[in-house]
């Protein structure tokens, strides 16, 4: 469904406000989806041969889009990586001229390893007369792993599972990815030496910056060692000594913007959180309710970041806000959760960053009547768990009372899939084959 279908079939958001919250999320996927948004990027078939690498979330269905709309006639080959379980089914009759492997993420596998050799190698011979198309997706940054100089797959697990608990933010832990990699940073566009380099790349970052998606393979880096190395020590994150050292050198250092690599080449972003919120918007306007986009660009701890939207909810609910009801409310963005350290034997919690930002939001509403909320990941999945996301409404407090469930205890021990999956509140979609981040909806009415 399009932003501008028929209005009768959207569910009605009095009666039905979770399946029509469920609506808008849908909405917000399928304005991302690459079919429907890569044929305006696709330059003309080069004298050469035309290359296809990439790695991300949306990885397989970007292939799939690009095997579509190449010309038939036009030579096509190249490999991409994505994460487990998220290859699109192909469709009937549609030639396989890409292949797609998967991997491992958040923390990189052998298998990402292998495929980030596979894509380098893929670059030796390419002369002028050839066209790289780089698909660039959320995600990329485990995906393609190919650790620097002196660090084993097994330090870089390490590192990146350090980072992700660490509370830090994507442009931190992009900024030391990039650095302690031998094909993020510009790396991978320098390795295509005289071809030309064209990046298609949907954004899953606040701000959309290109350099930051994926850690950004194909783009020059501004961000130095010295940045990588406070970022480690900012979260006490140690590194091995010959790397360590290495860093302080600057020989780990990325190819910066004047670089002559990235001369002449081009990199579009296809899609981006902001478009994806806007067409949710439209979704509700549709139905006589007025949306309000908040910002695609909004970061901070996910429970945090829940009680700031549950202030603006009580608000709005009260007379008292900025907007009257009853609206929607609308924001993206990348939340981070810090895990906290549990005692021994205290089972640590599962979720993710939607998961928590809800479990913030209920904990702050404390039963709100006319408040309904909705938070998931766009790629669908929330963390490592088969959860987007989760569901919010007036009685979710009272409901898990009545389990024995504690809203405080779960925050405590970041048990956010716990704690819905009792109520029965998760939002499961699968992986939905395209990724631009946090979705976040405020029914109030």
């Amino acid at each position: 469904m399009t932003t501008n279908d028929h209005a009768t079939s959207i569910p009605d958001p009095k009666a039905q406000p979770r399946a029509f919250l469920e609506h808008l999320f849908n909405v917000a996927v399928q304005r991302a989806l690459p079919l429907r948004n890569t044929a305006a990027f696709l330059p003309p078939p080069p004298r050469g041969r035309t290359l296809v690498l990439g790695a991300g979330k949306a990885g397989g269905a970007m292939a799939q889009a690009v095997e579509a709309l190449w010309p038939a006639d036009a030579p096509l080959s190249g490999l991409v990586v994505t994460r487990y379980g998220h290859t699109p089914p192909r469709p009937e009759g549609l030639p396989s001229r890409i292949e797609v492997v998967e991997a491992a993420h958040p923390v990189p596998d052998a298998a990402g390893l292998a495929a980030a050799e596979r894509i380098l190698a893929l670059t030796q011979g390419l002369t002028a007369d050839d066209l790289v198309l780089c698909l660039i997706s959320g995600g990329g940054s485990s995906l393609l792993t190919l650790p620097a100089d002196g660090l084993l797959l097994a330090d870089k697990q390490r590192i990146n599972r350090e980072l992700l608990h660490s509370g830090a933010n994507i442009v931190e832990m992009n900024c030391v990815r990039k650095h302690l990699s031998r094909i993020k940073g510009g790396r991978l566009a320098a390795a295509c030496g005289a071809a030309q380099v064209v990046t298609l790349t949907i954004s899953d970052v606040p701000g959309d910056d290109v350099s930051v998606i994926a850690s950004g393979p194909t783009v020059p880096d501004t961000s130095t060692c010295a940045d990588a190395l406070a970022i480690l020590a900012r979260y006490n994150i140690a590194l091995p000594q010959a790397v360590a050292a290495a860093l302080r050198s600057g020989e780990l250092e990325t190819p910066k913007p004047d670089a002559a690599v990235f001369q002449g080449q081009a990199v579009h972003l296809i899609a981006t959180p902001q478009q994806s919120l806007q067409a949710a918007a439209e979704a509700a306007r549709a139905v006589g309710l007025p949306a309000y986009v908040l910002s695609d660009e909004i970061e901070g701890e996910s429970r945090e970041v829940g009680k700031v939207h549950a202030a603006l909810a009580r608000a709005v609910a009260l007379d008292k806000g900025a907007w009257p009801r009853p609206c929607v409310l609308l924001s993206g963005g990348e939340t981070t959760v810090t895990v906290k350290a549990q005692a021994q034997g205290t089972p640590r919690g599962r979720g993710g960053r939607a998961g928590e930002f809800c479990l913030g939001l209920a904990q702050a509403l404390q039963g709100q009547p006319g408040v309904f909320a909705l938070a998931a990941d766009t790629d669908g999945i929330d963390g490592v768990e088969d959860n987007a996301g989760a569901w919010v409404a007036p009685d979710t407090l009272a409901r898990a009372a009545v389990l024995g469930q504690n809203i405080d205890q779960h925050l405590a021990r970041n048990d956010a899939y716990g704690y819905f999956a009792g109520l029965g509140d998760l939002v499961v979609s699968g992986p939905t084959h395209t990724n631009v981040n946090d979705f976040r909806a405020l029914l109030i009415l």
